[in-house]
């Protein structure tokens, strides 16, 4: 098995630095001072369940590199469109593209029986423009539980999980899937193939799609929203919108709002992706967390005030941010 882990950042420095340590062939795509650690030193994992050293190949040119049997995308989600050109020297005929992002995927209603079958969500896929990057029948949908973070180049903190679900978009248990599955189990991590990952999606989208809008408007850790009573409240209300949108389009999550908040408060005083990503000054990841779900809403007549009003103020956030008007830290 070969594997080309693309956007080579903490989560995936940490499955590359896995999957190696699984005897598989994998090259870690990334560049700068994390590029050039990794290259000298490989990839050093710190974590409660043991540390470890994985020296995976490390380059910043995927023609290097050339077709492997699966791509590994770390990238965040609005850097996909641009991503053709870094990912086609890596495809063979049968390449997956395993997409570990927040959110709804570009695939959402790809081979989705019902009357939605088929649908691109302009939000996510703006013009088609992703799905031109990442044809829709090489897509292996992956809803990530682990949380990481990069503590120096080539160095990964594991703070908690090991959890990756993977999925098709029909649905079914492939030999794909299966494959790299189990690759991930021999490294070391949790990679269940899930029947139905929508669920999943929806899930963890319960959750972000709430605290990390909210805590980069605030600049508030998830512990800290969870204790600011009306705060607490305002982001009940969007869990409560974004499973009304779940229902209308075929999916009914298996988890009360109350427990959903419960293990967010476990998170303690940490900080959302959102906010992370604003205090770098980078752009924020809000079209496959908030605007896809609006659009859904709008697809579906599904009344969301709440989503709407948010997703209206952290656009101007993200406008301003682009345009360098929010102070970065």
């Amino acid at each position: 098995m070969k594997v080309a882990v693309l956007g080579a950042g903490a989560i995936g420095a940490y499955v590359g630095a896995a999957l190696y340590r699984a005897g598989v062939e994998v090259h870690l795509i990334a560049r700068g001072e994390h590029l050039a650690a990794m290259r000298q030193s490989g990839v050093r994992v710190l974590s409660p369940r043991g540390d470890f050293t994985g020296h995976p190949h490390a380059t910043d040119d995927p023609g290097s590199v050339g077709p492997v049997d699966y791509v590994f995308l770390g990238l965040k989600a609005n850097s996909y469109a641009a991503a053709g050109p870094m990912i086609r020297p890596l495809l063979h005929e049968t390449t997956a593209v395993i997409a570990a992002q927040n959110g709804i995927p570009w695939w959402y209603f790809h081979r989705l029986p019902g009357p939605y079958e088929g649908y691109r969500i302009e939000s996510v896929d703006p013009g088609g423009s992703v799905t031109a990057a990442l044809p829709l029948e090489r897509a292996i949908g992956c809803v990530v539980y682990a949380a990481t973070e990069l503590e120096a180049p080539g160095v990964v903190r594991h703070l908690e999980g090991t959890r990756f679900s993977i999925g098709e978009p029909d649905g079914s248990i492939s030999a794909r899937c299966t494959a790299f599955g189990e690759a991930m189990a021999q490294g070391g991590l949790k990679c269940p193939v899930e029947a139905d990952l929508r669920h999943d999606i929806w899930i963890k989208l319960m959750g972000n799609i709430a605290f990390n809008p909210i805590s980069a408007l605030a600049r508030a850790t998830m512990a800290g929203i969870c204790r600011h009573e009306r705060a607490r409240a305002l982001v009940v209300e969007m869990m409560r919108e974004t499973v009304e949108v779940a229902r209308r389009v075929g999916c009914e999550p298996r988890i009360s709002i109350e427990r959903r908040m419960a293990g967010a408060e476990k998170a303690g005083e940490h900080k959302t992706s959102t906010l992370q990503d604003l205090e770098k000054g980078k752009p924020l990841e809000l079209d496959v967390l908030l605007a896809a779900v609006v659009e859904l809403a709008g697809l579906t007549g599904t009344d969301v005030p709440t989503l709407r009003s948010i997703h209206a103020v952290t656009d101007l956030l993200d406008e301003q941010t682009r345009l360098g008007l929010v102070p970065a830290g």
